[in-house]
């Protein structure tokens, strides 16, 4: 199996990059965070490497960290959850705000996710919570919420809003976490 892959980035699109490695272009999978983290095509780069394979596919998803893969490879061990849907997890906050609401078993924070059910967020609750830990340092999750509808309702979408919210520290109050990410909106 491949576990990274170090090479020139040759494409860029909003779902997958091609990485060339010794003359081989690989095309791996990323999350929007990462994509968001990378700045332009022709750069080096290292990935850690999740292979995907069924019978018919051999996929390649790729991380900046080891703590996001293996984030995304307890996900997918979670029955319903497939590689697709867990970046699309990894996507909507921070790890940390993740971990935050598994351990408080807070399943309507992941069903604003598309695609995650009500059913598919109690399993994952389930599933993951005691392979997490207990742990529930920082800033509370009713206040990443109360961030985040503050900066909707201040006309900013909720992808925005969250992209913005994942780049604040989790340990900020709700306020100082609003200021943070209009900074953040306001540079765009």
């Amino acid at each position: 199996m491949i576990g990274s892959i170090k090479g020139k980035i040759i494409l860029k699109t909003e779902k997958f990059l091609i990485v060339e490695t010794g003359g081989v272009g690989y095309k791996i999978s990323v999350s929007v965070d990462t994509l968001s983290k990378i700045k332009k095509s022709n750069d080096e780069i290292l990935l850690w490497i999740h292979t995907h394979v069924r019978e018919d596919i051999l996929d390649l998803y790729g991380f900046l960290d080891r703590q996001e893969l293996e984030f995304f490879e307890m996900l997918i061990n979670v029955s319903g959850i497939g590689p697709k849907g867990a970046l699309a997890i990894l996507g909507i906050a921070s790890i940390e705000t993740l971990r935050k609401a598994i351990n408080t078993g807070d399943t309507a924070y992941l069903t604003k996710i598309s695609g995650i059910g009500r059913k598919t967020a109690e399993k994952i609750v389930i599933e993951l919570r005691d392979r997490m830990g207990r742990d529930t340092e920082g800033g509370s999750l009713q206040e990443e919420l109360d961030a985040l509808e503050a900066l909707k309702s201040l006309g900013y979408s909720q992808n925005e809003a969250r992209e913005a919210l994942k780049k604040v520290s989790a340990e900020e109050n709700t306020n100082t976490k609003v200021r943070e990410a209009l900074k953040i909106l306001g540079g765009k």
